[in-house]
């Protein structure tokens, strides 16, 4: 649009000053009167077509995709907006554009990661009475019809064409977050606040700021808890709990394996007795019985016998062995 409305001014300004030259040199002489009649109409032309070109130009106003037009008058802010598109406004009225798509703040405990370039983190106190940290993320944007309510109630604050959205994100999405992040954690402990129940406190999160924020004519599409952690003492106190914890579970253990070691031992002595017993009970029997028949011993030895005969035989030849050899 800016293209076409240079040339058309060039135009208009060529037919003007043509105009204007070929009426001096008119005056100047008769003569070159009559020769400038032929030229005189183009002109003419030029001063109609460039003119009405710059016109149109200048009450056709282009609305992008990504914006909302607002119409601002001389009595005011027009209630209507103007969506995507060509439309036709007076040269007298102003149109300014709303950015309607979606913005994005973001409170971090890092630096530089968030919107502020120091650590902005949001503290909450939990069910416990515990403050634990949040890295958060707000995505937002205005509401399209809306627009000339932002633009004629938001102040820009000195801040060109984004001054009313960081007015509003510092001023209404920062506020409103914090509020909301303080009322929904304090109903929740650390550990759900810092695992299970993190979606649930998030959905919690969007539909009390959605609440808060309807008179401020914005939408808020989702809030995102990219990082939970605890304060340094607290996450020191954990950190001892865990070891202390670990101990614990590794004196159990340790317990248990002695506690089988002994079981095992009294299992083992157990059968040592028994087997003991068993063997003295049956040295028992087997010593009454050669008391009772002494022929039992030669039955054993015979028994025994490899089929050779001993060395030696001592005693007085009955059953008692000597030497042998032939030597």
């Amino acid at each position: 649009m800016t293209i076409f409305k240079i040339i058309s001014f060039l135009i208009l300004l060529y037919g003007i000053v043509g105009f204007i030259i070929s009426m001096m040199k008119i005056s100047s002489s008769k003569e070159n009167a009559t020769n400038q009649k032929i030229h005189l109409p183009f002109h003419i032309w030029a001063i109609g077509i460039g003119g009405f070109t710059f016109f149109l130009t200048m009450i056709i106003v282009r609305i992008g995709a990504q914006d909302a037009g607002v119409v601002v008058t001389p009595r005011g802010v027009d209630d209507e907006e103007l969506h995507t598109g060509w439309h036709i406004v007076m040269p007298w009225n102003s149109v300014y554009t709303m950015d309607k798509t979606v913005w994005v703040y973001t409170c971090a405990h890092s630096s530089k990661e968030g919107n502020k370039p120091d650590a902005d983190a949001i503290w909450a106190p939990t069910k416990d009475g515990i403050k634990m940290g949040f890295d958060v993320s707000v995505s937002w944007r205005i509401i399209a019809n809306e627009a000339s309510w932002i633009y004629a109630n938001i102040s820009e604050n000195d801040g060109g064409d984004s001054g009313r959205y960081l007015w509003l994100e510092e001023n209404v999405i920062r506020p409103k977050l914090k509020s909301a992040m303080a009322l929904t954690v304090s109903e929740y402990t650390p550990i759900e606040a810092y695992s299970t129940k993190r979606q649930q406190i998030q959905d919690h999160i969007i539909q009390k700021m959605r609440a808060e924020i309807k008179g401020y004519k914005l939408i808020i599409e989702q809030v995102d808890m990219r990082e939970v952690f605890y304060n340094p003492e607290y996450e020191t106190a954990i950190n001892a709990k865990k070891l202390a914890e670990q101990e614990v579970l590794r004196l159990v253990e340790v317990t248990r394996q002695k506690e089988e070691q002994l079981k095992q031992a009294s299992i083992n002595k157990d059968i040592a007795i028994q087997q003991a017993e068993g063997e003295a009970k049956a040295l028992q029997i087997k010593g009454t019985s050669i008391a009772q028949n002494p022929k039992i011993i030669e039955l054993e030895w015979i028994n025994k016998w490899d089929g050779k005969l001993p060395n030696y035989m001592m005693g007085n030849g009955q059953g008692i062995m000597m030497n042998l050899n032939n030597k």
